[in-house]
């Protein structure tokens, strides 16, 4: 082709770019924009600086970016977002919301909204529902305050075709597995999650989590996994990547990586250790990503913190029995005692959620004093009381930091009741680590709050500020968005995200919560 004729080409398609920019801007001005936020400094998520840019919304989508002053665009309400920042919704990786939202009082998910946050995953560390049909209608019909994802929960999967069997899966129970894992896919899962250090799914092989990672890959989705040890518990923190690694391998799937960490003073510094053998594997070819809570405690049950994996087996009845057992006391006094020192020992492990109230805040060796007990039957005493919910402070500042800054690490709360974690992680990341310690940039913590989580997730057209993306959007106060919630009140709203737009609907405006519900299922 001569240069001629490129030029005509060229002339051509830039007549009709031009021709389609002017008949787009007539369209908006015909009063068909219904949100439109001015005089704000905007960072789509995709670039490393921030723009003056105006967003036009109409209905559900984002119908318009125009560099300010240089636009006519009529709105029906309007939004001046002069000396804030204007971003797209946060996504959260990793969450525990799934009770809130088939709530009759909490499924506004306001501890996540008021972070920015406006989609949710759900059914991490191998829980969740296997019915995904099932489950999206619940929280169509019941309304939802966020945008909600669903993992498929290898421990979910594993309990239901086998219970909480001590013992790898026959052939017939995993396909019975794979059946319910495909249909769940079919039905929107964004892939499989898998909590390897949990009862059931720390009874499973690698095999048996490679077979149903292929079914996941198939369907393109990820694979999600809280690994088999963050610690020194059973085959250590780098032997644990490594297996996460060969599952991704094999299952030709990407890896996500939940709540990132060197849990416990035995593998302090192995972050180190940890990143050079990631990315060696993503240079070799593996896709890999990391979630990440800014947040130097880690929160569980105590029963999942200390007790052996071997007594949570089959039944509670057998659980509790064997608690109970004299002939096995010494052995769970031992494997009990050592799994507290793992943690930091028992001053470190608060109790955040427990049945008796007067409890709640103090630590494991303070409630032993305050029974006459040691520190071992304490923690037996709790676990057989019903759930408890424990914060344990195991992590080094150097560790937490290392893997912050890497570049495929993105943010998450893993917010369970009692943790500070649910109501502020996002703001915590932003003061602590951009605004005091400046580990990141403004667009650094903007990206990897949400398009590269969208973009790991699979979930399509959010995640940006993008015209044709849906229209998930907040506005916050550069110096205001902090968060208020710590370990001693660990349930207060964060504050500074002044509106939350999700999918085209304003549903917190000047930091008030209207109530109505916009969130969606999403696949």
């Amino acid at each position: 082709m001569n240069v001629l004729n490129k030029t005509a080409i060229s002339l051509a398609i830039s007549m009709v770019f031009l021709s389609a920019c002017s008949t787009e801007e007539q369209k908006l001005t015909d009063n068909n924009v219904d949100l439109l936020i001015t005089n704000g400094t905007v960072y789509t998520g995709e670039n490393g600086q921030a723009q003056q840019l105006d967003v036009a919304i109409c209905q559900q989508i984002i119908c318009g970016l125009y560099p300010r002053g240089e636009h006519s665009i009529e709105a029906k309400k309007v939004i001046d977002a002069k000396d804030k920042i204007v971003s797209p919704g946060f996504i959260d990786p990793h969450t525990h919301s799934l009770a809130e939202l088939l709530s009759k009082d909490k499924n506004h998910n306001l501890n996540y909204l008021t972070q920015g946050v406006t989609t949710v995953v759900n059914g991490n560390d191998g829980g969740g529902p296997v019915d995904i049909t099932a489950m999206a209608k619940k929280l169509k019909t019941n309304g939802i305050g966020t945008n909600t994802a669903l993992l498929v929960g290898h421990g979910s999967l594993r309990e239901q075709v086998m219970g909480r069997a001590e013992r790898f899966a026959t052939p017939e129970e995993l396909s019975e597995m794979s059946a319910l894992l495909t249909t769940a896919m079919e039905a929107g899962g964004i892939g499989l999650s898998t909590g390897l250090y949990y009862v059931p799914g720390s009874y499973a092989n690698t095999d048996e989590v490679i077979t149903l990672a292929k079914i996941s890959s198939h369907f393109g989705g990820i694979y999600d996994t809280h690994l088999r040890d963050e610690s020194t518990f059973n085959i250590g923190f780098n032997a644990a990547l490594d297996e996460a690694i060969n599952i991704a391998d094999k299952a030709d799937i990407h890896l996500h990586l939940a709540h990132i960490k060197a849990l416990g003073v035995d593998v302090w510094g192995q972050s180190k250790q940890a990143i050079d053998t990631i990315t060696q594997a993503q240079q070799k070819g593996t896709s890999i990503s990391a979630d990440q809570y800014p947040w130097l405690a880690s929160g569980t049950k105590l029963r999942s913190a200390v007790i052996p994996k071997w007594v949570m087996a089959d039944s509670k009845n057998a659980f509790h029995q064997r608690l109970h057992q004299t002939d096995l006391s010494a052995k769970l006094a031992e494997e009990i005692t050592e799994n507290i020192r793992r943690r930091g020992g028992p001053d470190s492990l608060y109790i955040t959620e427990f049945n008796d109230s007067s409890l709640v805040s103090l630590n494991l060796l303070q409630v032993s004093e305050l029974k006459g007990l040691s520190v071992v039957d304490t923690a037996i005493w709790m676990v057989l009381q019903g759930d408890v919910r424990v914060a344990s402070f195991n992590m080094s500042p150097e560790d937490v930091e290392r893997f912050m800054v890497q570049p495929w690490v993105v943010t998450s709360s893993d917010g369970t009741n009692g943790h500070p974690r649910k109501y502020a992680s996002f703001p915590q990341k932003y003061q602590k680590y951009v605004v005091d310690k400046k580990l990141l940039t403004i667009a650094e913590f903007i990206n990897r709050s949400s398009s590269q989580t969208a973009k790991l997730l699979g979930l399509n057209e959010r995640g940006l500020l993008k015209v044709g993306y849906k229209a998930d959007v907040i506005v916050f106060d550069q110096q205001g968005f902090a968060p208020k919630a710590n370990f001693s009140q660990w349930n207060n709203y964060s504050v500074g995200v002044e509106q939350v737009i999700v999918n085209g609907t304003l549903v917190i405006e000047n930091e008030k919560f209207s109530g109505i519900l916009a969130g969606k299922f999403i696949q």
